[in-house]
């Protein structure tokens, strides 16, 4: 019943002298540098004007650095808007009229534009480097090292996470102090982290992922972690022996696997491989257990609940499931018209109840109320419950193929087209079709530049998919678009290839 990071805190070694991140400049923060340097961007905050329930929105590359003013922020009872690095001044305008930041800390090439900005009004903006220079980082060091964590209840508010918006406007899903201390202490505690443990970073932190997932599960347990800038598949192979554990995107370990020199004696002291933040192919999941002898444990999370659903660390890690519900979320999967319970096996929409789900989106109470149904959020993804209780998801909602009157899950055929020796990535989608209402369409990064035989495909799909599951249509590509986190965008795809079946009369 207090503030995450005094939650925190109370986990870290008694010998603040142990190192927290080992910073890819040979730099290293200590626990007591964690302590100490929060401290001073609480303090600088305050300086600035900041108060407690004010929002900070923060767009600069990652750093250490960046990681305290979002322990600062939380010290200080303000909320954490972390945006990401991607977005233009355009899309910032957005934001920034949506959520109305008392400060907004940004590179410092871009403070002179977002000053401008036509919806910052009064905000403050200040800049922060991905070297940890800037105005604020100087405002900071000029602080006290010492701050009174200011109290704050469970259901006040920690962080603002926007949505992709990949169905319109992003939404701000609101994350207490409370659901994201929850799951911070859910996740060690399965995943059995301590403070031996090492863990590879090389996750953006703008994203649940990379700030909440690594970042509060390493705090909570005491343990140390190696930031990486971001995922470079040889500075990632050079930094492995030095881990015990690495999370990660699917797109990263099919990086690895695509490395002559990633095999078992590069990992044979590592723990653990987690993946998370899109869908891991069952035939990328085979095949580094093939090549490492580790099993990546897949898990299920959103942007507004945190982690809902990991695999095992003792038992059965299934390929292409993503396991059980976490101690203390359940999950029931449900008629997404009618809300009706259904039958184990059958595929419906994901709902989840639990301490890590949201508080709602910000300043859009409708919207909220018509996310939940009894107390369970809508999550929007389709799913299965086998009898074992693993979970499975068949994509989403609105990624759903609806082929003469025929419901076609991607998934289900992305699985099976996945698992063809040629294929290195798939994505499949739903086009307008004229007679069929939509046509299933396969989207094929295959393993070798040069194979481009959709008629192969085909024939190796006969025997193995009902004939209207089966694409009408295989398209090959370089690589898939993909957003951040490494998941397909879909929408993109479609919007590429609308036209493909009217262009074929």
């Amino acid at each position: 019943m207090s503030n995450l990071y005094s939650r925190l805190a109370a986990e870290f070694p008694a010998n603040r002298g142990r190192v927290f991140a080992w910073l890819a400049d040979s730099r290293s923060l200590s626990y007591g540098g964690v302590e100490a340097e929060s401290a001073r961007y609480a303090n600088a905050l305050r300086e600035l004007g900041v108060g407690i329930g004010d929002r900070v929105a923060v767009q600069v590359e990652k750093s250490a650095e960046m990681l305290l003013l979002y322990l600062g922020c939380l010290r200080l009872g303000a909320v954490f808007l972390p945006l990401n690095t991607a977005y233009t001044a355009g899309e910032l305008e957005y934001f920034v009229g949506d959520a109305e930041p008392a400060l907004l800390v940004c590179d410092p090439a871009a403070a002179s534009v977002i000053s401008a900005l036509p919806a910052a009004g009064s905000m403050k903006v200040e800049t922060l480097d991905a070297a940890g220079d800037g105005t604020l980082a100087e405002l900071a060091r000029r602080a006290s090292p010492v701050f009174a964590t200011v109290a704050r209840d469970d259901n006040d508010l920690a962080a603002i996470l926007y949505t992709s918006g990949t169905t319109g406007r992003s939404k701000g899903a609101m994350l207490s102090h409370g659901n994201l201390a929850s799951n911070a202490f859910a996740l060690r505690d399965i995943w059995r982290f301590a403070a031996d443990d090492v863990l590879l970073h090389a996750l953006p932190i703008f994203h649940t992922h990379g700030l909440f997932v690594a970042t509060n599960v390493m705090l909570a347990c005491g343990g140390s972690m190696i930031l990486l800038p971001r995922f470079e598949v040889g500075e990632v192979m050079a930094t492995l022996p030095r881990a015990t554990v690495m999370m990660g995107v699917p797109t990263f370990y099919i990086r690895l696997l695509g490395e002559a020199g990633f095999g078992r004696e590069l990992v044979s002291h590592m723990r653990l491989f987690i993946s998370g933040s899109a869908p891991l192919a069952p035939d990328v999941h085979r095949e580094f257990e093939a090549r490492t002898g580790h099993a990546i444990l897949e898990r299920y999370g959103m942007t507004e609940t945190n982690m809902n659903i990991s695999n095992p660390y003792d038992g059965e890690r299934i390929p292409g499931t993503v396991g059980l519900p976490l101690p203390g979320v359940e999950i029931r999967i449900a008629d997404s018209a009618t809300g009706r319970v259904l039958p184990q096996g059958e595929v419906g929409v994901i709902e989840i109840r639990g301490p890590n789900v949201f508080k709602g989106y910000w300043r859009l109470p409708e919207k909220t109320a018509a996310e939940f149904r009894d107390g369970f959020f809508i999550s929007g993804d389709m799913g299965r419950i086998d009898q074992n209780g693993y979970i499975s998801i068949v994509g989403r909602e609105k990624d759903l193929i609806i082929a003469g009157g025929l419901n076609i899950y991607p998934a289900e055929v992305e699985d099976v087209i996945g698992a063809l020796p040629a294929v290195r990535e798939v994505a499949v989608i739903g086009l307008p079709h004229p007679d069929l209402g939509e046509a299933v369409v396969a989207v094929i990064v295959p393993r070798d530049a040069a194979f481009a035989d959709a008629a192969a495909i085909s024939d190796a799909l006969r025997d193995k998919l009902a004939r209207f599951k089966q694409p009408r249509m295989v398209l090959f590509t370089d690589e898939l678009p993909k957003n951040t986190m490494g998941k397909v965008q879909k929408a993109e795809l479609r919007k590429h290839h609308a036209c493909l079946f009217a262009s074929r009369g």
